[in-house]
């Protein structure tokens, strides 16, 4: 079912040393280890020799050194829950699995940060967080099963990225070990910082292609005191999108804003339960927060709005835990477009939210011209939408594979000439690495080799991706 990569490199001369360097149970190389640590969630999977379990910053720092001396590849993991092959080791050699660094070092409101090992699950952390008052905003659909490394790793977004901004936004400072097992510490616990260039961004969203990130000071914010919600369905796509534009032109600020096509909803509802979703061929999630003694009345006033962009119907969920019933259910359609049997090639593209409804008619001209169902949901308030190509027989039919790529294909160069990007959050990995040099410019191409020369000028971390 996987597809199997090559290039693998041989343990057998280096594992018993590499095995004596750390404590007892760090390495591990049976075969469900290997294979365990040789996926994530694309279909791509590869063996690598051992899996190094760290548990410090030192051990971090003393693998990439024992590595680097010997030319040993070495892919970074997390919780493994990516889309894109980030973590898949197609060159074998070392799987380092910084899971087991998952202590919340700290929470400081008076400062409005927190310090954070990179295996901690994100929602352990918001939940951390909210039972303070305080807010940590950024959260993808997978919260409950990603670490703050791999969000820091891919720049992870998410829902309530069209108010308060993606994982960049709220990271202050990082602890970077770097390939030759040097600890870089850059920026701090300051909310303003201009001290030389922006190291932390060159590693927030380097997919583990320049170091390791051992440790991680956050920014927070002051948690909203109230939050509630408008769902709407319409009786086309192209009606839920123009409603998009309309609920932004009309001066509104919404903390989330979801849409959905009448294929995922088909799926959640032959899934979840006939009745999980009032009728409509495209579903709005609006969701606004603020203060408490005013959310009900800014309810009010948005659901005239939007009974008036030609929704079918209209929802209220007017407290926290009608929305969070309601958040539930979109982070379900993932796993709905799965249940029908069909791969799902998960692409996060994203355009200019002026070019909403034109991705939307695009989509449905591919799924027309090529008999491939397209399934689209996502971040419609960044333009961040989820364009998904459901395939049969992806994985057996070499047909039906070549078919779906070339479908791939065309959409990925629609996106690039529409001023768009080929990932919005889950970043380039192997899913798209062929479309890379398009989607740059041949400078920013030949400046990211640069920059990987410079940090890593063995090339041991996370090779075969899309810096060579």
């Amino acid at each position: 079912m996987d597809q199997h990569l090559g290039g693998r490199v041989s343990g057998a001369l280096w594992l018993a040393e590499l095995q004596s360097l750390l404590p007892s149970g760090r390495v591990l190389t049976a075969g469900d280890h290997l294979h365990e640590h040789g996926q994530d969630r694309w279909h791509a999977s590869a063996m690598p020799d051992a899996v190094v379990l760290a548990h410090s910053r030192e051990e971090v720092a003393a693998t990439l050194r024992f590595a680097n001396e010997r030319g040993i590849p070495v892919t970074t993991r997390g919780a493994g829950v990516g889309y894109v092959g980030g973590c898949v080791p197609v060159h074998g050699g070392i799987v380092l699995s910084v899971r087991p660094m998952d202590r919340i070092l700290e929470i400081n409101p008076r400062d409005g940060v927190a310090v954070v090992e990179p295996g901690v699950i994100l929602a352990d952390f918001q939940k951390a967080v909210r039972e303070i008052g305080w807010y940590y905003p950024p959260d993808p659909a997978s919260m409950k099963e990603c670490s703050v490394g791999g969000t820091i790793a891919t720049n992870a977004g998410g829902p309530r990225c069209v108010k308060y901004g993606v994982t960049r936004h709220y990271v202050l400072g990082l602890e970077v070990v770097l390939p030759n097992g040097e600890i870089l510490v850059t920026g701090g616990r300051c909310h303003k910082n201009k001290t030389g260039l922006d190291l932390i961004g060159m590693f927030v969203g380097s997919e583990g292609l320049l170091g390791v990130v051992t440790q991680a000071t956050l920014r927070l914010i002051p948690h909203p005191e109230a939050r509630a919600m408008l769902t709407a369905t319409f009786a086309t796509f192209e009606d839920a999108a123009l409603a998009v534009e309309g609920i932004l032109g009309g001066g509104w600020q919404p903390s989330g804003l979801e849409i959905t096509d009448g294929f995922t909803l088909q799926a959640a509802r032959d899934y979840l339960g006939a009745d999980v979703l009032p009728p409509g061929d495209a579903h709005l999630i609006v969701e606004i927060d603020g203060r408490r003694d005013s959310i009900l009345q800014d309810l009010k006033a948005l659901r005239e709005l939007v009974e008036g962009l030609r929704a079918v119907t209209v929802t209220e969920a007017p407290d926290a835990a009608s929305c969070e019933a309601v958040w539930e259910l979109r982070r379900a359609f993932s796993y709905s477009l799965r249940a029908t049997g069909l791969t799902k090639l998960n692409e996060d593209v994203v355009v200019p939210r002026s070019k909403l409804v034109d991705l939307v008619r695009f989509a449905r001209e591919l799924e027309r011209e090529t008999g491939i169902a397209v399934a689209c949901f996502g971040h419609a308030g960044d333009g961040n939408i989820h364009t998904n190509l459901m395939v049969k027989d992806y994985e057996t039919d070499p047909r039906a594979r070549a078919a779906a790529d070339a479908a791939l294909d065309r959409l990925f160069q629609w996106i690039i000439a529409q001023d768009g990007k080929i990932t919005g959050e889950h970043g380039v990995g192997l899913a798209k690495k062929r479309w890379f040099a398009d989607a740059v410019t041949p400078a920013a191409a030949e400046l990211h080799r640069g920059l990987k020369q410079l940090l890593d000028p063995q090339g041991i971390l996370n090779p075969g991706k899309f810096i060579e």
